[in-house]
């Protein structure tokens, strides 16, 4: 059973959204869209919905950052159930490629993250062990596992009493990825000391299995903290899972290496006839050496490549994945796609822009053909998956609402009371002199204004020109780099300057109470920066101020300006009577600059750094690398993407130097 637990109840609007959605889901639905504003507690209702469906949930989203804010709160709401984490375990990920023009060959350069790798372990190992999971994860969740069932195959039960050949567990362990280490005692080891095997289990974060036996009798098992050196928990019975999703069986292992001989063969024979002696070569080295690499070792560097052979699925089958860990006791669960509008669009690419990359490789002999069968889902085999949709996003586009067929629920109201902007169109003939008198009396009630315009070079010449005017102003467009544009936004919520200038990075994501001012210039120029969702999202940064405003700049009103415009007071309106009915009075959102942006408070200390290292010797920007890159894993392995990302540019700068 779901247990959520939450200081603060259903609002009204929450409650009807909640009700609905869930007799929706009972009624047999497959898809429904939860279509909430800014700011109306859309995390709050999904968190209800999983309580009361009580089905297992996965929740995903399109980018890190959001993963882990969404992870953190439904860890606090189901606190006593079992929340996962599965997102990609690389800090850092440059798959290989080919560039036949150039003949230039990129080898694979990634960085993993053993906490995220611990994660994804704990993940599938709860899914297989308990009913009450949710699992929060990013697009990694449509990229190829290891066949559940095999994985299953390959799990150790142990029972106390039992009997156990000790050299045959110590086989099954070494057969489980499970390495024998003595000395250095880490995740995804055992350790053996007379008639004790201490396991550590590679999804644990400091606890290890210790086994006690007499003779062959398992007599006393239990939870062994490593840290502390002391027993923490006596067990009965414990289930071990493989050190890997890709884990399979003595003979399965040795099916897929006979078919992966045999399609190398094919292969070899193809290159032949073509006289494509180079890639011959190319392809004969490399696989032969991964071959004798799963003979010895059972893994190898790119195992994920020969994914088909290992789980032996047929050509063109569709791929194992997250899904089919939720769906292997043959349950109901419920997926929630947060901001539907721009996640499934990216699920949907994702296909295309793999094959594309990895069909050079085949052609030019880096791999076999079976390796384009490593891939993610196409999107008909996400949206088709056997499980009920939930979408949830303040501006769905028309795949969620067709897919929907009619249950869309609407949540407008916001507890805060607050109301949807106020929007003014003005001429454009006179946008930049109506902006700047504008700005002034938002400015003098120490309130800030966001400005979208269309252009690079206009976000540049407009900050200078209104810089000569006296108005504290910066811009922000795609050149400026991450550690930058976090500077930017703390700057424009500190107070550091009044307006900040930009063309499409002030939409989703960005929470910023102080901002009661949006300017849309050239809002009349139809296409994807003024479209009716991008119009919506952007005029919704100003919904966090009691008195958010917006300006539209055009001289003719388009379609889309009409479509936002009217959605926008339609829902003020419904606010506006639901705050009279109740008596209550709009306030603006009040959160501290450090709530937001705590991951990036040496923002600018580590910018200054980079700039002076320009200046450096080679061998010592060798050593600040080296630190940065410590600082980027410890930031990736606290969750904080955001961070680890910026000291990621850094470093890449530094290496191009």
């Amino acid at each position: 059973m779901f247990e959520l637990t939450s200081d603060f109840k259903p609002s009204f609007d929450q409650e009807q959204a909640i009700e609905n959605i869930v007799k929706s889901i009972k009624k047999g639905n497959k898809y429904q869209t939860l279509l909430g504003v800014t700011g109306s507690g859309k995390t709050f209702t999904m968190a209800n919905v999983i309580q009361r469906l009580n089905m297992p949930t996965l929740i995903m989203s399109h980018n890190k950052s959001l993963c882990a804010q969404l992870y953190s709160e439904f860890k606090g709401f189901f606190a006593n159930n079992h929340t996962e984490y599965f997102i990609s375990y690389y800090d850092y990920y440059q798959p290989e490629a080919y560039i036949p023009r150039t003949d230039v060959f990129i080898e694979k350069d990634s960085s993993t993250n053993e906490d995220l790798e611990r994660l994804r372990l704990s993940a599938t190992a709860s899914l297989l062990s308990y009913e009450d999971v949710i699992c929060v994860a990013s697009v990694s969740a449509n990229y190829g596992l290891g066949n559940p069932k095999e994985y299953v195959g390959m799990v150790l039960i142990f029972e106390l009493g039992m009997i156990l050949n000790q050299k045959e567990l110590l086989k099954k362990l070494v057969d489980m990825g499970y390495k024998r280490n003595d000395n250095f005692f880490d995740r995804a080891d055992f350790r053996v000391s007379g008639d004790t095997i201490d396991i550590y289990p590679a999804y644990y974060e400091d606890e290890v299995i210790r086994l006690e036996f007499f003779g062959d009798e398992l007599e006393h098992m239990y939870h062994y903290n490593v840290l502390e050196n002391k027993k923490t928990k006596d067990l009965k019975r414990f289930i071990l899972y493989p050190t890997s999703q890709f884990s399979v069986g003595e003979k399965r292992l040795k099916q897929a290496i006979k078919d992966i001989k045999v399609e190398l063969l094919e292969r070899l024979a193809y290159f032949e006839n073509e006289n494509k002696l180079v890639e011959y070569q190319r392809l004969k080295q490399r696989v032969e050496f991964d071959i004798e690499m799963l003979e010895s070792t059972g893994m190898c560097k790119g195992v994920e490549n020969y994914a088909r052979h290992l789980t032996g699925l047929k050509q063109g089958e569709t791929p194992y994945t997250l899904f089919d860990y939720f769906a292997i006791k043959e349950r109901e669960f419920l997926v929630i796609v947060d901001e539907s509008h721009v996640s499934l669009p990216q699920f949907r690419g994702m296909f295309a822009g793999d094959r594309s990359r990895k069909q050079t490789l085949v052609d030019y002999g880096f791999r076999l053909p079976s390796a384009l069968d490593n891939r993610p889902l196409m999107f008909d085999e996400f949206i088709n998956k056997n499980c009920k949709f939930l979408f949830v996003s303040a501006t769905p586009a028309p795949l969620e609402l067709a897919l929907s067929k009619g249950n869309v629920f609407h949540q407008i109201m916001r507890p805060t009371g607050l109301l949807d902007p106020i929007i003014d169109l003005k001429d454009s003939d006179n946008q930049v002199e109506i902006l700047y008198d504008e700005a002034k009396k938002v400015i003098a009630r120490n309130e800030r204004i966001l400005v979208t315009v269309l252009t690079k070079k206009l976000a540049e010449e407009l900050s200078k020109y209104y810089l000569e005017l006296g108005i504290k102003v910066k811009y922000m467009h795609s050149d400026i780099d991450a550690i930058e544009r976090n500077e930017l936004i703390r700057g424009l919520r500190s107070g550091s300057f009044d307006m900040l200038i930009g063309i499409n990075l002030l939409r989703e994501g960005l929470d910023l109470p102080e901002v009661s001012l949006i300017a849309i210039m050239d809002a009349d120029k139809e296409g994807f920066l003024r479209s009716t969702t991008s119009l919506i999202q952007t005029m919704g940064r100003a919904a966090r101020n009691v008195n958010g405003r917006v300006l539209l700049f055009s001289k003719k009103i388009t379609k889309s300006m009409q479509e936002a415009i009217d959605i926008t007071n339609q829902r003020r309106k419904l606010q506006q009577a639901y705050n009279e009915k109740h008596h209550i009075t709009p306030k603006s959102v009040q959160r501290s600059l450090e709530e937001s942006l705590k991951n990036e408070l040496n923002d600018a200390e580590i910018y200054r750094k980079a700039k002076e290292l320009e200046k450096m010797p080679a061998n010592e920007r060798a050593k600040i690398v080296k630190q940065l890159r410590k600082e980027m894993l410890q930031a990736a392995k606290e969750l904080e993407f955001e961070k680890a990302a910026m000291l990621r540019d850094e470093i890449k700068k530094l290496r191009d130097l």
